[in-house]
């Protein structure tokens, strides 16, 4: 069944316990479980690749396994949604931590890292607690598109220094690009590039054969081999090096927390706040939808705001519910949290027992991995269907990409909400407004308001394709009053349908009071139909109703017709004396 076949259930309670996990269905609880040993087997090393661009050190990518999963299962709605460290949100981290002037990496960096996920745990928290999960809905998908294809570019850009075994420099990621094309000529590592297009051939090839092998897990794993056997660090193949064994440490990260860092991380904390609400809102909705699942979306901010609380006190980064993720397990069969917990046992072994061999593992290789996660971000099948149908949203997406690029990340983010609310406001703005007529089943057909298109001599239909507020009530003046004027034969009465009018606001309300003085000074009586209740009680408090009249206020254009056919016929005009 598609995602759009049947509504998701909503629930209302704004707060409940093990939504994701309850009822266990017990005939699917092998499945869940192998589900979650997949997840773990996918994840790992991309987790582990988005340590890698948050600039923290690769333990802490699986350290995003374990405490946020169990918090959001625990707290979330959502039965399908894996939380998990993300490319999107930990890049934007490591452009908000590179301008703190902190070294990538170090003990300090990595206590920044955490009160940046305890402070976007406190907006979600916030935001659940102030209604705010309707932000979501402001990045549209044209500009979340142009948004990741731009993060995506710029994290592959990052890893190629590291693919050639080759120093990238410093500035910003296209001066240093720029610095990696002109190292690789005549600094390239031989080796490095070997392991590098290793790992790239493994992946690629397992996952055309079948997309359920775990690729990426078995070409660090080969890498990992071929690293201590061969001994490929004699061949200046760089490693990891010394991973920290064992589980996390517990508590806050008490040395940072101060104003002046809290002041200088909230831009980026505000940037990630975003992308974690459009992301996760729209995959929890979409996994709920598809199974016709219960799910809250209130419930899930409040799992998300836990499961960055957990993440800042277990010494790790920002979590995001990811998209990539929540279709591994959907596509493995996991159809609960408990899928999502299992893979957190997986890593609770994988810190316990083999941190060891991780240490002997290629740097080339979380290169590769990473340069893959970034060009599988660069969406130019969502771009190129953008550009089919939609040129204008085209150019934004294609804008705030191009910003991500060559200004920031975070810079691109304000920009990619300000075009999404500019195109919400240009829509409504200049909505689609048409003249009706009615067919011989009495229902509406829409033609153009150019057409001039009467119902009946002396009678037109006007259908506004917005709510009616500042921005708009210019072209709604400019319309009907054209209308009135245009009209041939004369009208007698122009009727406003409210199918699509959801609000009025104060100037909305001002503009209709000014267009029927207009009206009347035309010899042209004004008349509604199709009025939303909330609308009607707008009217009613405006003192429009009065002003109108209640018998001009009827339920449907017929009904508007069937009134107009009851009047009597228009009074001859004499004609002028000699």
């Amino acid at each position: 069944m598609t995602a759009t076949a049947r509504p998701a259930k909503h629930k209302t309670t704004g707060f409940a316990l093990f939504e994701g996990i309850l009822p266990i269905d017990r005939t699917r609880l092998p499945l869940d479980v192998v589900a979650g040993a997949t997840l773990a087997a996918l994840a790992i090393p991309e987790v582990m690749g988005y340590a890698k661009i948050a600039g923290t050190p690769v333990v802490t990518g699986l350290y995003t396994l374990l405490l946020p999963i169990l918090a959001f299962a625990i707290l979330g709605s959502s039965r399908h949604l894996v939380v998990g460290a993300d490319s999107a949100t930990a890049a934007i981290l490591a452009t908000g931590l590179a301008a703190t002037g902190v070294a990538a990496g170090s003990p300090q960096y990595v206590e920044m890292a955490s009160l940046a996920a305890l402070m976007c745990g406190v907006a979600l928290i916030a935001a659940r607690l102030l209604k705010l999960g309707f932000i979501a809905n402001f990045l549209s998908r044209s500009v979340l598109i142009g948004f990741l294809t731009g993060v995506g570019i710029q994290v592959a850009m990052g890893q190629v220094a590291g693919m050639f075994g080759v120093d990238a420099g410093s500035g910003t990621t296209l001066e240093k690009f720029a610095n990696t094309l002109r190292a690789i000529p005549t600094e390239t590592s031989v080796p490095t590039l070997v392991v590098s297009i290793s790992v790239l051939v493994v992946i690629l090839g397992l996952g055309r054969i079948n997309k359920a092998i775990p690729g990426a897990l078995i070409a660090v794993v080969g890498a990992i081999a071929a690293s201590y056997f061969l001994d490929l660090a004699a061949d200046g193949v760089t490693t990891l090096g010394t991973v920290p064994p064992g589980l996390p440490s517990l508590g806050l990260p008490t040395e940072v927390m101060t104003t002046a860092n809290v002041t200088a991380l909230l831009p980026t904390v505000v940037s990630m706040f975003v992308v974690i609400l459009a992301q996760s809102a729209a995959t929890s909705r979409a996994y709920a939808m598809k199974y016709n699942d219960s799910f809250d979306e209130n419930v899930d901010l409040v799992g998300l705001g836990a499961a960055n609380f957990a993440a800042g006190i277990s010494g790790t980064f920002v979590v995001n519910g990811s998209p990539t993720k929540t279709e591994m397990v959907d596509s493995a069969g996991g159809r609960s949290q408990i899928s999502q917990l299992t893979a957190g046992l997986v890593v609770v072994v994988v810190l316990l027992f083999l941190t060891g061999p991780l240490s002997y593992m290629p740097n080339a290789v979380l290169a590769a991995v990473v340069f893959l996660i970034g060009v599988r971000l660069i969406d130019y099948l969502g771009m190129s269907d953008i550009l089919r149908v939609r040129k204008g949203e085209f150019a934004v997406a294609a804008v705030t990409t191009l910003t991500v690029v060559v200004v920031g990340i975070e810079q691109g983010i304000i920009l990619a909400i300000a075009l999404s609310i500019i195109e919400h406001v240009y829509h409504s703005y200049k909505p689609s407004d048409h003249l009706l007529s009615l067919g011989p089943d009495g229902l509406p057909r829409t033609t153009p308001v150019e057409s001039g298109t009467e119902v009946a001599p002396g009678l037109a239909i006007y259908r506004f394709g917005a709510s009616l507020y500042y921005a708009n009530t210019a072209r709604f003046t400019e319309e009907v009053v054209g209308i009135a004027e245009n009209a041939s034969p004369p009208l007698r009465w122009l009727a406003i349908s409210g199918s699509v009018i959801g609000d009025i606001d104060y100037q909305g309300s001002q503009t209709v009071l000014a267009v029927k003085g207009e009206l009347d000074r035309l010899g042209v009586t004004l008349v509604l139909c199709d009025v939303e209740p909330g609308v009607r009680r707008q009217l009613d408090a405006y003192g429009l109703t009065a002003v109108i009249g209640e018998d001009h206020l009827f339920d449907s254009p017929s009904e508007v017709l069937a009134a107009y056919r009851q009047l009597p016929p228009p009074a001859s005009v004499p004609a002028p004396s000699a």
